[in-house]
Order: C-alpha cells, then structure tokens, then sequence
C-alpha cells in the first residue's frame, strides 16, 4: 500500500509519458476492485460492491474522504422533480431518496424531511412551475401540491410568490455523518482505504485498465519537466472512475480508451452566503427549503437549513475557464467567496423573501460543479459508462455527477454494481 502523506499543492499542467518503456520499471500489484475516489457516490459504490463479497480498495489523493464536491454542497435530498422524465437523474433521484431515507433513519444519521417550496415570483413563471408539477408527477415524486399564494404565505409568512409547488419529499441531511457512516460499513466488509494516493492515468493491457498510481506527495513535488513516473501499476479486475472533479481529465489519460466517447469538461462555481442575523438560528424567517424556478446552470440562489438552523443562500454560477490538469487532481479549485457576489444575491433573494435587510449576508463556502454542458447549452444528464459503451471489461467511468449526486449515491452505487456484477 502506498505510504499516506500529505497535499501540498502545485499549479502546473501536466502530462503523462507517452513511451510505455517509462512505465516498465515500476512495480505492479493486482486488485480486485479499485474505486477512484472517496466522494460520496465513490463511497457508496465501495461499500455496495464490499457487501457482494468484493474485496474493494479505495484510492483518492486528498488526506480523507469527501474533501471536494461531497464537503460543499446544500446537503438537500431532493424529491425528483426537476429532471427528464426516464432520464437516469430522474430514475436515480427518486430511487436514491427512499434508499438514503431508510439508511439515515436505520443508523441514526442526522436528517430531516422539512419539505420544499418551489415558488413563482410573477405570472410569468407560472408556466414553469406548472411543467415542474408534471414532470415530478411523471417522476414518480409523492404528494406533489400546487399552492395558491395564500397558501404558501400561511406556510412561510415571510415569503412573497403568486403561486407555489410544495414537495414533501425533500429534506436535509448531514453529509459528513452519511459519509463516515459508509466508509465504517465499507471496512467492516474489507474494503481498504489509501489516502494521498493519486491515480494520474492508466493503460491497457489487453483488456485490462492498468491503473499509474503515485502518492499524492510526488505529483506535488513534480517539477513539470521531467516525465512523470508512476511509483505503482495496480492491476484490478474491477475499476471504477468515481473521482469527481477530474475524472474526464483522468478518463483522458486511459491509454487505449477511446477518447471520442469522452464528453467535454466544464467548471462552475457556486458560492453561498449565510444569514447573520444573530436570532436567524433560533428563529429563521423560513422552515422549508425555498427555491425559485430554475435557472440556466443551476436551480436558482435558493434558501436551505442546515440541521442546526442556520440559514444559507445559494449557490449562484460563475462558470470557471481554463482548468489545469493538476487543479482536478489535487483539487487545487479556488473555494474563495468574493464579498462582491452578494450585490447579485440580494436581488435574487428579495424577489421571494422581500424584508432581506441589507448587510444581513455574509460569505459562507463556495463549491465546483463538474458539468457536461457549458453556459447556454442544455442541462445533461449523468453519464455513466461501462464495458457496453467503450469495449474495456470491469471499467466503469461516472461523469457528470453533480447535483442530484448527494440524493442518488445510492441509487447510483446498486447501479454500478450491477453493471459490474450483474443482477
């Protein structure tokens, strides 16, 4: 097992040898099942395929697990409502909801099923509410009701809508608890867990992935010069590309994959601001998730809680050009909130929640989307590739897995394994 130290990063782009001869000396060690990345859908295909009977190594290049998008989200379960219908967001979001439901509340994970209210602000959104309601109908989402504006104000006072969709379903969780949750369940069955350890590209052997595997500390200390030596080929039978923010980069990097059925990477930022009135906890203008209707790249700078009452705005989009390679790997992403987004969160918010008082917002967290489409182009859904699709046996990449990501682990993790194992 490679050595755990920790990250220091570098900003540098780099690349892989090309000669297979600067492959040839490092040592090999063969696998059953590597999972690239300890995210929390990584996570979740751990402990499914660890409770198959699978002997399951987790490999990720952060000193633990759920350091980038699973540590900086809304922590939402989302009922299902906003995705195609038969789209495997769709069918891996409703599904995914009643799986993590019934974990959290059999283990005792912190979670609370407040409920949402998508509203309209003017008649002419009413339209896209009304669609919403049908395609969450379609979904399979329960106790889906339409609201009148009086209706939603006796729900929220401090709200402001002409007309509003209430979805039950939804509610919150505590991603930490989740996630600690399904690593102790992934090693109860065996399943291992190398920290600091970074796969930065692989090549076929046959039909075989052979994974290029370092520790974390010599891609770091790479100089960007000289070729970079994997210190590992790791042989697994099984791999699954769960990384997350760079797992189109490292998919690029599988000599012997066919790089066409790759889909373009895009970045986005979404930052949160947190409501400081001092009796905010205690007393929140607000006891459901609000959200206004979509918007293009994301759901909108909506209202969530957290489960100790905290109440937060977001996130918004700033789309982020031209991401180096070693920023993926090394999840060197700027997380910096800018004071100077919030002039843009004060208007959004007003339009629902009009008695925001100014200066009431202050900078929270900011979290990278790993997106399929760019600004203007339409939402895709998550891809997710195996032996059918790119002709390699026993690997799966996972792309695209962004929000509904957190609600369908689950889902997403029964998927794979029986892609993988049948069933």
């Amino acid at each position: 097992m490679l050595k755990q130290v920790f990250v220091r990063g570098v900003k540098r782009r780099f690349h892989l040898p090309k000669p297979f001869e600067t492959w040839r000396n490092a040592p090999k060690e063969k696998a059953e099942c590597v999972v690239i990345g300890a995210g929390i859908v990584g996570l979740a295909v751990a402990r499914e395929l660890s409770l198959k009977g699978k002997e399951v190594l987790v490999l990720d290049s952060a000193p633990t697990f759920g350091t980038a998008a699973s540590s900086r989200n809304s922590e939402v379960i989302h009922a299902g409502i906003y995705y195609p219908s038969n789209s495997l967001k769709a069918r891996f979001c409703v599904r995914g909801r009643k799986l993590l439901y019934h974990y959290c509340s059999q283990r005792g994970i912190p979670h609370n099923q407040i409920g949402k209210l998508i509203v309209a602000t003017g008649t002419s959104e009413i339209p896209k509410l009304n669609q919403l309601f049908n395609r969450g109908i379609q979904n399979g989402v329960e106790n889906l009701r339409m609201l009148d504006a009086s209706e939603a104000i006796k729900m929220e006072p401090e709200l402001h809508c002409v007309k509003a969709l209430l979805s039950p379903a939804s509610g919150i969780l505590d991603s930490h608890s989740l996630m600690l949750s399904l690593v102790g369940e992934a090693e109860t069955n065996g399943a291992t867990f190398s920290y600091n350890t970074a796969v930065i590209g692989g090549h076929l052997e046959g039909n075989q992935m052979v994974l290029h595997v370092c520790e974390t500390k010599t891609l770091t200390n790479w100089d960007g010069n000289t070729p970079l030596q994997p210190d590992l080929l790791l042989m697994p039978i099984i791999v699954v590309n769960s990384s997350g923010l760079s797992a189109l980069t490292l998919a690029k990097r599988f000599h012997g994959l066919n790089t066409a059925i790759i889909p373009p990477a895009y970045y986005a930022r979404g930052s949160y601001f947190i409501l400081s009135n001092a009796n905010s906890t205690r007393h929140p203008p607000f006891k459901h998730l609000i959200y206004p209707v979509p918007e293009e790249g994301g759901l909108g700078v909506h209202v969530t809680l957290d489960l100790d009452g905290q109440l937060k705005f977001g996130p918004d989009v700033e789309w982020i050009p031209h991401v180096p390679d070693t920023t993926n790997f090394l999840n060197k992403f700027d997380y910096s909130v800018s004071v100077d987004r919030v002039a843009r969160f004060y208007p959004e918010i007003r339009k629902y929640y009009p008695n925001l008082k100014d200066g009431s917002l202050i900078p929270g967290y900011a979290g990278i989307r790993p997106k399929l489409h760019g600004p203007g182009q339409s939402a895709c859904d998550f891809v997710i590739q195996g032996e059918d699709i790119h002709g390699v046996g026993g690997l799966v990449n996972l792309f695209g897995i962004k929000s509904p990501g957190l609600t369908s682990s689950m889902a997403i993790a029964e998927y794979v394994a029986a892609l993988l194992l049948g069933g």
